[in-house]
């Protein structure tokens, strides 16, 4: 009777058609990076942008109610789970930075990246391909590609707070250098998409 049941349950069950779930795929070939979608709209120069992220960044999933630079991620998944494709050249790669609401894990994907923590990124190891960190939250971070190709890492951010937010904190000395060679509307327009400038690393 109890399998009977469940038999009978399964075969009535609704499924996604073809369409529907395609609407739930990202196409690596279809992606526009955040820099495309979020960095022109608000009139921040490509220079300024090299100072704080990877040289091209996919977003590939973001909550349906996400307002920050992965908005226009085209797979919407759960509350809170951001997943993007960082891609960089050899030795590209953001600077010191940390998450002020989220844990920030990284795979790679391709090449090799040397993942450095600490206040100043005195620490350091490196991720060979499959090779997976997280980092917490709050903790100064950045990565590098070290290989000798263009290489790839799967981010995925998961909020520790109850904010749909991501706002990423730097150093106030690299806000000046932003204003210095780009102006005060380049580094207004990386505020209004949730960048801050309030932890300056300290000095050995």
């Amino acid at each position: 009777m109890t399998a009977k049941s469940t038999a009978t349950s399964t075969s009535t069950s609704t499924s996604f058609s073809p369409q529907a779930m395609e609407a739930r795929v990202a196409r690596f070939n279809k992606l526009q990076t955040y820099q495309q979608q979020n960095f022109a709209a608000h009139g921040i120069p490509p220079g300024a942008v090299e100072k704080i992220t990877a040289r091209r960044v996919y977003p590939v999933m973001a909550p349906a109610d996400y307002q920050g630079r992965s908005a226009g991620a085209p797979v919407k998944g759960p509350r809170g789970l951001i997943v993007t494709i960082a891609e960089c050249e050899p030795g590209n790669g953001p600077g010191l930075h940390r998450h002020l609401n989220t844990v920030e894990n990284f795979m790679c994907l391709s090449s090799r990246f040397e993942i450095a923590w600490g206040e100043r990124g005195e620490h350091t190891l490196v991720l060979e391909p499959l090779d997976m960190i997280s980092v917490p939250r709050g903790e100064n971070r950045s990565f590098r590609n070290v290989g000798n190709e263009t290489g790839r890492l799967l981010v995925m951010i998961v909020p520790e707070s109850e904010q749909q937010a991501d706002p990423i904190s730097y150093a106030p000395s690299l806000a000046r250098e932003i204003e210095t060679e780009y102006g005060k509307a380049a580094l207004a327009g990386l505020q209004e998409i949730g960048f801050t400038f309030e932890d300056e690393p300290t000095t050995a």
